[in-house]
């Protein structure tokens, strides 16, 4: 593996045509994050690497996966009858998740102020995104769980495809429209599961106990239609 060519020479000399073409229309993300990002990234200086932001964010979605994975080895401490994981690591989790999206919201801000952009800045960002799709999805299944009263591992994986060939979807629109459109989950996924870390904290794991087993057991059931 360490001979092989990932990116052909007639790829890399299309780096040199490339130009970044995005399209928000999200109102999340025009009307209170953009606004807040160009706050945020006014803090950083002028010297700070993009690539570095990114990896930072990205180090923070990992730094949480394996937190979780240390207080809910086997995902079942949001079963009746565990030991459920302690109040403030959701708090912890929930800061840490807004913090990962707040860096990968500022990262090609940064690029662009600093006047840095470039194509493989881009592929660096969106190839870890690719891998923060896994990451993220499985720490929030800490909250709900496994067991009678939780999601079952069956559900995950559908769920780890949904958001996986969503991410796809959008870049496969991209290569062939050479436009991104980006996808409202992804911000309103990102704000809604920090929030949901810091209620969990307030109110426990049992809130979410009744909910997602009904709509668990609803989405089996349309899987199963088709």
């Amino acid at each position: 593996m360490a001979g092989y060519e990932y990116v052909s020479p007639e790829q890399l000399a299309g780096f040199d045509k490339y130009k970044y073409s995005a399209v928000d229309t999200n109102p999340l993300s025009l009307y209170i994050m953009h606004p807040f990002w160009n706050t945020v990234v006014k803090v950083f200086p002028t010297w700070l690497a993009p690539n570095l932001i990114t990896f930072s964010g990205f180090l923070l979605v990992v730094f949480n996966f394996l937190f979780m994975a240390y207080f809910d080895p086997d995902f079942y401490a949001s079963a009746p009858g565990h030991k459920h994981v302690p109040d403030w690591v959701w708090i912890v989790v929930g800061i840490l998740n807004f913090i990962a999206y707040t860096l990968d919201g500022v990262d090609g801000k940064q690029a662009r102020r600093t006047n840095s952009s470039t194509p493989l800045g881009e592929l660096f960002d969106h190839g870890l995104d690719s891998w923060s799709c896994v990451y993220f999805v499985v720490t929030v299944y800490s909250i709900f769980g496994r067991g009678s009263s939780g999601v079952s591992v069956f559900v995950l994986y559908l769920l780890l495809w949904v958001v996986l060939f969503s991410f796809i979807l959008s870049h496969w629109e991209k290569y062939n429209t050479g436009i991104l459109f980006l996808p409202w989950g992804y911000d309103i996924s990102q704000v809604t599961i920090s929030f949901v870390y810091i209620v969990t904290a307030i109110v426990g794991v049992e809130a979410w106990l009744c909910v997602v087993c009904d709509s668990s057991n609803e989405f089996i059931k349309l899987f199963q239609k088709l």
